[in-house]
């Protein structure tokens, strides 16, 4: 562990609250124009196009496309579901971005403060790169760079984007942690040679849905940020 020089994160899920955010956002945007929605079903069902629309790219159907531009047709695939076809077209776009304006984990700010005293910190998220600012201006994360699927031009679990976070760093993969929530993206990392930690976001899809644990090999398991700071002595 210490020769690992920077931590890089998952951030749906994760570091930021996904569900309850882009539910309070629909709320927000389309309750004033009548609409009475499950609001946190339609979250669910918004977020349930996402590997869908990732995978498109991934196999080359389509040409690599930021997940706002994904975000928006996963939008359109499940308007019709909502009752939602009438919605104009700047109201769709405010509610697109929806997804620059969650919250993080309650420890997550003071997490990644206290990791960052000894490690590089990114994102390495197929969120692109405005939408990672815009969280976190919103959630005071003080990233050192903002790494993942845009600076890579391709989406996780491809290794690309896990190999060209810590190039950009000038390290090698075994000096970068990779720090998720979901172990299927920890497996992935570890098979490019990163060193890996679980952070347990059990609440992620609605109460006790998240992992409470990794179900595979990790370095690090943590029950949050700040165990994992703790875990890792800072």
């Amino acid at each position: 562990m210490q020769d690992v020089k920077a931590l890089i994160f998952d951030v749906f899920g994760t570091v930021v609250d996904w569900r309850t955010g882009v539910a309070r956002e629909s709320e927000r945007i389309l309750a004033p124009l009548g609409y009475t929605l499950n609001w946190l079903e339609f979250a669910d069902a918004w977020r349930a196009e996402y590997q869908p629309g990732m995978e498109e790219v991934r196999t080359g159907r389509i040409p690599f496309s930021r997940l706002d531009v994904i975000h928006r047709r996963m939008l359109e695939r499940i308007r019709p579901r909502f009752g939602l076809e009438k919605v104009e077209e700047a109201v769709l776009e405010d509610l697109n971005l929806a997804w620059h304006r969650l919250d993080g984990w309650p420890d997550a700010t003071e997490g990644l403060r206290r990791l960052r005293s000894r490690y590089l910190l990114a994102p390495c998220s197929n969120g692109n790169i405005s939408l990672m600012v815009d969280l976190a201006r919103r959630n005071d994360f003080r990233w050192d760079a903002i790494l993942g699927a845009e600076v890579a031009r391709d989406y996780k679990p491809k290794p690309v984007v896990y190999l060209t976070a810590a190039e950009s760093f000038g390290l090698k993969p075994a000096q970068v942690m990779m720090v998720a929530a979901h172990s299927n993206d920890l497996e992935a990392a570890t098979g490019c040679g990163l060193r890996t930690a679980h952070v347990a976001q059990v609440n992620e899809f609605g109460p006790s849905t998240g992992e409470p644990g990794p179900t595979v090999s990790v370095d690090v398991a943590a029950s949050s940020f700040l165990d994992l700071a703790a875990k890792l002595g800072v």
